[in-house]
């Protein structure tokens, strides 16, 4: 069996996909989280890209470039994958930020953990939203999704293509706004029985002067959370599911825009 030659041209392009498929598998969810070693997140993204080399070979270059041609293409890849991957952690952005904005409604605001994904303390509920997008992500198979994406980006936008100018930094501010929206969204129901708990609390305060509410308040905003919480479930799942399906047609947008 003949081994391939390995040309400057070969060499150069696989280089490129590379650093493509690096750049996303850094950013996206489970793959870019502390959990996994860096060896292995390494491994992952040169299989993948040795993979995907020979589908996308044709669009590839095929004349050698200089060091400065191929240090700019190779920096708009990396810059490419990176906004891919955050389309995606925007919508964990705002899971976990609505569950702060619960825990610290409810008390929890010194109740933290350990978040091996961010690698610092993060509020308990936080988490607990986190992991199960994650738990989300995974069931729907929006991990192939993106792997999907970062071969039919190469046929859509070819290395050396990179357009900053245009309306994709645009789309990812509104994205940015949206998730800020999605958190809301997230947190409402939630927040909502919160503040009239609060202003229940309040008038008995008013009525009842010699009740302790601040021993009352805690054990009852927390039930009422949990509870809460558990019968807008349903509700949470389906506006999740409703932002990983919309991923796909994001990706063809930003792909148009670049």
């Amino acid at each position: 069996m003949e081994l391939p030659i390995f040309t400057t041209t070969l060499v150069q392009g696989f280089l490129i996909c590379l650093a493509r498929v690096a750049a996303v598998f850094a950013v996206i969810p489970v793959f870019s989280g502390g959990q996994l070693p860096p060896q292995m997140r390494i491994g992952i993204a040169v299989m993948f890209a040795l993979l995907t080399y020979p589908v996308v070979q044709q669009v590839l270059p095929v004349t050698p470039l200089t060091v400065v041609d191929m240090a700019m293409i190779v920096a708009a890849e990396v810059i490419f994958g990176l906004l891919v991957g955050f389309l995606a952690q925007l919508i964990f952005m705002a899971a976990e930020f609505a569950g702060s904005v619960v825990g610290y409604q409810m008390g929890f605001a010194m109740a933290n953990v350990f978040d091996p994904t961010t690698q610092q303390q993060v509020a308990l509920i936080s988490q607990f939203q986190g992991v199960f997008a994650i738990l989300l992500f995974l069931s729907m198979n929006v991990h192939h999704m993106f792997l999907e994406a970062i071969v039919a980006s190469f046929m859509l936008l070819p290395p050396g293509n990179l357009n900053l100018s245009g309306g994709a930094i645009p789309m990812i501010v509104e994205l940015s706004n949206h998730a800020l929206v999605l958190s809301v969204r997230l947190v409402a129901p939630i927040l909502v029985i919160l503040i009239l708990a609060n202003l229940i609390l309040g008038l008995i305060t008013r009525i009842v002067p010699q009740l302790n509410v601040l021993f009352l308040s805690f054990p009852m905003k927390i039930g009422l959370s949990f509870m809460i919480m558990g019968l807008t479930f349903g509700v949470f799942i389906s506006i999740l599911q409703g932002e990983f399906s919309a991923l796909s047609e994001r990706f063809l947008r930003l792909f148009s825009l670049l």
